[in-house]
């Protein structure tokens, strides 16, 4: 089976998306509210993984409202009208599961994996989370402080830092450009109606996708969202249509011109990346892009970790990687390194994308990166959590919903000129440079 559109329609039955239809592996609904529920029926797993998903990221903040994104991640742990904290603690801690959540550029989500029998309690739990959060203004304050306490933790890691600056240099002054966590001087400004206003605005029946894989029924888990999330509090009506997707443009937002930014620090080792801008979430060349990266800088065999590792022993960690949006992305060329070996390393990152463009693929590369590429596809879906995770992409990022032989059978479908094509455009655009170690703000580094 191929891939298989995901249409934004009113309350409907439900589409069967992988499998035959008396035992659906993967199957969808529409709820009344415009909820969407997706699922995939796990045989022989005794686990499942429950994700609440709403489309809303750091992108979306109006002004004043910079920060609030993470803020509520925080905040709805804290508890509702039936739930303390500790309630809400203890709850998954009683039966040996976790809860946690995550927040994105271009979405959030809340998720749990608990044993079968117990994801009633889990779906009632992060509902009424959603749903129902109490948002209490001593929550806010004391959250406050947890938040600036990680804000600081992250900024005490060099690797950190670099990737967040990364972003801000390439995208510019783009909303995407901005941190996900918020800044120190964002979050203690956010006020607690600023973070009201952005859950009324977000946190809304239209919004949401349920996903949840392992052991379950689909009908089970449609049945019991429908109940939580009327039982806190949200009227659903059946005409209601889920919102809409993100609009993928055909320009890539970004900084239109090269820079160079560096973060003074005393570290005893520099973190750099050398990038540009590159494809959105939904672009088709994506697999192409997947297929490069491997040979780039994916494993122990591509082409840096091979020559700025193992060749010349400039760095220990060495590597690529690559992020899409929904009208942006961006790839980058890493490696951590002695601040006496940062002008040779960055012209070698330089070199190494110029030669993948110029020259195109070497004997066996192909065939290794496709085989890096389906076999970590494979692993990587074999527990429910992942599996969970890319239902929730498919139905907010690409709109359709990609079956594993379908996802296989494109990765191998890309030949060495898509890859030889896409690595010119890339290194035609302009690149960036973030460093991050004991220099002075005005340094320049070996190029080209």
């Amino acid at each position: 089976m191929g891939a298989i559109p995901l249409p934004l329609l009113p309350a409907s039955s439900g589409q069967v998306l992988a499998g035959a239809a008396g035992g659906a592996l993967v199957r969808r609904s529409v709820l009344p509210g415009g909820i969407r529920v997706l699922t995939e029926a796990m045989p022989g797993l005794r686990s499942v993984t429950f994700g609440a998903w709403l489309g809303v990221g750091s992108r979306d903040e109006a002004t004043g409202h910079h920060g609030s994104t993470h803020f509520l991640e925080h905040l709805l742990f804290k508890g509702t009208a039936r739930r303390s904290a500790m309630d809400i603690a203890a709850a998954f801690d009683a039966v040996g599961g976790e809860a946690n959540a995550v927040t994105g550029k271009e979405h959030t989500c809340y998720y749990a994996r608990v044993l079968d029998e117990d994801l009633p309690m889990a779906t009632d739990v992060i509902c009424e989370m959603v749903a129902a959060a109490t948002l209490a203004a001593d929550d806010v304050e004391s959250e406050r402080g947890v938040i600036l306490e990680e804000l600081a933790m992250n900024d005490d890691d060099p690797s950190d830092v670099v990737h967040e600056r990364f972003a801000e240099v390439v995208l510019g002054d783009h909303p995407l450009g901005r941190p996900i966590g918020g800044t120190p001087e964002k979050i203690r400004a956010v006020g607690r109606s600023d973070i009201l206003a952005h859950y009324a605005r977000h946190y809304v029946p239209a919004g949401l996708v349920v996903t949840a894989a392992g052991g379950l029924d689909h009908d089970a888990v449609c049945a019991n969202v429908l109940d939580r999330l009327t039982a806190a509090g949200w009227s659903l009506e059946a005409e209601a249509s889920p919102l809409p997707r993100r609009r993928a443009t055909s320009e890539i937002v970004g900084a239109p011109d090269a820079r160079v930014l560096v973060v003074p620090r005393p570290s005893e080792q520099a973190n750099v990346i050398l990038g540009t801008t590159a494809l959105t979430a939904t672009d088709p060349r994506r697999y192409a892009l997947a297929v490069l990266n491997a040979v780039l800088g994916g494993g122990m065999s591509s082409r840096l970790f091979q020559e700025i590792r193992e060749r010349r022993g400039l760095a220990y960690a060495v590597y690529s990687f690559a992020s899409g949006h929904s009208d942006s992305g961006y790839f980058g060329l890493y490696a951590g390194c002695a601040p006496a070996k940062v002008d040779e390393v960055v012209s070698l990152l330089h070199r190494e994308l110029d030669r993948l463009a110029a020259d195109g693929l070497v004997d066996g590369e192909l065939q290794r990166a496709n085989g890096q590429l389906c076999g970590g596809l494979v692993l990587g879906l074999e527990d429910t959590g992942s599996r969970m995770s890319r239902l929730g992409k498919a139905e907010l990022v690409q709109g359709e919903y990609v079956g594993l032989d379908e996802a296989l059978d494109r990765i191998r479908s890309v030949t060495a000129a898509d890859v030889e094509a896409l690595a010119a455009d890339l290194a035609s655009r302009p690149r960036s440079l973030t460093v991050v170690g004991p220099f002075e703000p005005d340094r320049t580094f070996g190029g080209r």
